[in-house]
């Protein structure tokens, strides 16, 4: 956001910006990014349409960039961000009025052709698989200008596109980094959307942005035979779902509860107590740590 960043009136909210990557996201559901933003209040509140009265979505920190969907309701904007679209009051958010910025973009799932101009029509120079990460130089037309590992330097649908301040192609973070972006979301028996989850159904949602197909339950995901698994807490790297079996509330099975390892003796997870809702919690000691069955890496 060079341009942006040379007008007075944006200078003080960029500020904090140039010292971080700028992060934009395309829309999951399809919808192509007309612009890219910044969020200037914090713990901004995400709707799932635009006005005070709808639901929560998520709420978003200060000076976090995002994909913009649509600007046509006055006052609120569409916007897409970790994978959640929701909208924003268009009093905590500066457009950018370039579309010039640098950031990392990570393929979620399946191949993408890197193509020679922003058009479906033009050649392909090359194909990027899931979880391959490229700089991201900008927004041309609804397609993001990158550059790949190697060199090579095109243009991405940006609905194909997951735009991350991680430079690194592995999964384990990126996988944290979604999975935290969704905290405060409130607990659904049998949820498994940015508008509610439950344990089963957050850990499916968030590996299905990585291109993985989780069955929706506790007990299926640790039995699905998917992946490696992991016995000891101190051998689990973040982004490896972790699985737990409280005998008063498995009613039979191996698993009562699952969630994602965020790294330090921490997860993240939907939880059904009082005060849950998407929450991390601690597992070297206490409830989790007595009832934890194992992980499993899938990344």
């Amino acid at each position: 956001m060079k341009h942006l960043m040379k007008k007075a009136v944006k200078v003080a909210v960029f500020a904090a910006l140039t010292t971080l990557a700028l992060t934009a996201f395309a829309s999951a559901e399809g919808e192509m990014a007309i612009g890219a933003g910044c969020t200037t209040g914090t713990s901004l509140r995400m709707r799932s349409e635009p006005n005070t009265s709808s639901a929560i979505v998520t709420t978003l920190n200060k000076s976090v960039a995002v994909a913009l969907l649509d600007d046509s309701v006055p006052g609120w904007y569409k916007i897409n961000y970790n994978g959640s679209t929701g909208y924003v009051s268009s009093d905590y958010l500066i457009i950018d009025q370039d579309n010039i910025f640098t950031t990392y973009g990570r393929v979620p799932e399946g191949t993408v052709n890197v193509r020679a101009a922003a058009t479906t029509e033009s050649e392909s120079l090359a194909t990027i698989d899931a979880g391959t990460v490229v700089t991201v130089n900008g927004l041309v037309n609804g397609w993001y200008d990158v550059t790949c590992q190697y060199g090579t330097e095109g243009y991405v649908r940006s609905d194909l596109l997951v735009l991350t301040s991680n430079a690194t192609s592995g999964k384990g973070s990126s996988i944290v980094e979604t999975a935290l972006s969704h905290l405060g979301t409130r607990y659904v028996y049998g949820g498994a959307s940015a508008g509610g989850f439950d344990c089963s159904g957050f850990t499916m949602y968030i590996y299905k942005q990585f291109g993985y197909n989780l069955p929706h339950s506790a007990t299926s995901q640790w039995l699905s035979g998917m992946g490696t698994k992991i016995y000891s807490i101190s051998e689990l790297q973040p982004g490896d779902l972790v699985f737990f079996n409280d005998p008063s509330r498995n009613k039979g099975k191996a698993c009562s509860h699952a969630g994602i390892y965020i790294g330090n003796g921490q997860h993240v997870h939907a939880s059904s107590s009082r005060n849950g809702g998407v929450i991390t919690s601690d597992l070297t000691s206490g409830y989790y740590n007595t009832y934890f069955v194992g992980g499993l890496r899938l990344s």
